[in-house]
């Protein structure tokens, strides 16, 4: 169920690329420190477009887990001061500064066309190579949907508008991902008391 789940998360994304306010707030702060608005929905935007050039490539000889994914990029636990975190804005800002809000818009709404037709089309053993590991490819789409759900809530505060409503399956697939990394960083013990023991609640459980 996962690829719908991203086709459906990324015509969430993609409508809000279309709100007419992200022209107005482009160079603006967001609701993330150190990103500008128009630097976030470049990032936002990112997971749709990088998902077209990903499923382009020639695929992957060998995969990892997702949990594998995450617990093995430094980004994950490094920090929003960290070197990776840094490159990450950096390049979302120098992309942002070459562009508009409509150009990204009818970019995104191109590939999002592409990407119905190609996604449903993809074996189920296609492997996804991203460089220093591959992902399979339904696991790949897992983690694009995580990326959406975030930065839509993250977007959508930024521009003082009400945070689209996310497609169930998304949002249940976001969830389950990030419980198990929450559960991995602080221990299953801290989850379950924070979800089911006030009283005994950690301060935070913060999967990313």
């Amino acid at each position: 169920m996962i690829r719908p789940a991203f086709l459906d998360a990324a015509a969430t994304a993609a409508a809000l690329l279309r709100e007419p306010i992200l022209a107005e707030r482009w160079s603006t702060p967001s609701a993330l420190a150190d990103f500008s608005t128009g630097g976030l929905a470049r990032h936002l935007a990112y997971q749709i477009m990088q998902t077209v050039a990903f499923l382009d490539a020639a695929p992957g000889q060998s995969a990892i887990s997702v949990l594998e994914h995450f617990t093995g990029n430094t980004w994950v636990t490094s920090g929003v001061d960290s070197a990776d975190n840094i490159g990450i804005r950096r390049r979302s800002e120098q992309a942002a500064a070459s562009t508009t809000a409509a150009d990204l818009a009818d970019t995104v709404d191109a590939a999002l066309t592409e990407l119905r037709a190609v996604v449903p089309a993809q074996p189920l053993d296609r492997i996804v190579d991203l460089g220093a590991w591959g992902l399979r490819v339904d696991d790949f789409l897992l983690t694009r949907v995580v990326e959406l759900v975030v930065h839509v809530d993250d977007l959508a505060v930024g521009l003082s508008l009400p945070t689209p409503s996310i497609p169930v399956a998304a949002a249940e697939a976001t969830i389950h991902l990030l419980s198990s990394l929450a559960a991995w960083r602080h221990g299953s013990l801290d989850v379950i008391r924070a979800l089911a023991r006030q009283e005994r609640a950690p301060a935070s459980i913060a999967a990313l």
